[in-house]
């Protein structure tokens, strides 16, 4: 694996708190949604403001949900031995990025490339 100044263990921590908040976030949201009031109005602001909500809240949980997916596969490579491991050059990811970002798939040139040209990968 990566050679880094801190050990595995801090990342893996990092990771497994993570996913326990984004857990509680998720559970949150879905309780609020299935208890949310359902508004029984016909005026066309309420009708408008209702909906907006509920694209907020269903776009929210589509984003926890793919933030826990990346969680949930960086904590995965720990048991591959290749967490820390960029994906794309194979060489080690800086210990900086994933202090910022424990679940980083990339170090930072291969993730820059990435974004500049996303078909490429």
């Amino acid at each position: 694996t990566a050679l880094m100044a801190k050990k595995p263990e801090f990342f893996r921590k990092l990771l497994e708190e993570e996913r326990e908040k984004l857990l509680r976030e998720l559970e949150a949201l879905r309780a609020q949604k299935v208890s949310g009031v359902v508004s029984h109005t016909n005026h066309m602001a309420d009708v408008a403001t209702d909906a907006f909500d509920q694209a907020r809240g269903q776009s929210l949980e589509r984003r926890l949900e793919k933030l826990l997916q990346e969680v949930e596969y960086a904590l995965s490579k720990f048991e591959k031995g290749t967490y820390g491991i960029c994906e794309n050059c194979g060489q080690p990811i800086e210990e900086t990025r994933l202090e910022t970002l424990p679940q980083a798939l990339y170090c930072l040139e291969c993730q820059y490339r990435r974004e500049l040209n996303p078909r490429r990968g």
